[in-house]
């Protein structure tokens, strides 16, 4: 018997990486996502503000003593970029209804970025220890 082997004009890359939560982990975080898709030849700008947010927001919001956040990047068959970003709060969640800040605010805008530049995201438990924000933007085909 011939089985047929079908081929996506997308293969599936994963990259994961656990990085300090600190401004310098998030910094990383946001240089290594542009590293990762520029080396596939996909469009990076966009994935590279949602990494710099969702990092720093596990810096600032997810941040534990003696603990990690975890980047994970993956590009799926039906083209997507699937973004997420692990930290150790729970108890911290993003707001179901986000509430745009005073314009004398000098922070708060951030989960708006990431709402106007991807095409999906989310949060979701990873464990009774973690959440997971996470964002999806769909891609073209590597260059």
């Amino acid at each position: 018997m011939n089985q047929e082997t079908t081929r996506t004009s997308i293969p599936v890359h994963q990259f994961t990486i656990l990085l300090s939560a600190t401004r310098r982990g998030a910094r990383l975080a946001r240089l290594l996502t542009g590293e990762q898709l520029r080396s596939q030849g996909l469009p990076f700008e966009a994935a590279e503000q949602i990494v710099a947010e969702l990092a720093s927001n596990a810096a600032l919001h997810g941040q534990v003593p003696g603990r990690s956040f975890r980047l994970t990047l993956k590009v799926t068959e039906a083209a997507t970029l699937r973004i997420e970003v692990t930290d150790a709060r729970v108890d911290r969640s993003p707001p179901a209804d986000i509430q745009l800040p005073p314009a004398c605010a000098e922070s708060g805008r951030g989960l708006f970025l990431v709402a106007a530049l991807a095409d999906r995201w989310g949060t979701e438990r990873s464990s009774p220890l973690c959440k997971t924000v996470w964002s999806e933007i769909n891609v073209s085909a590597p260059i």
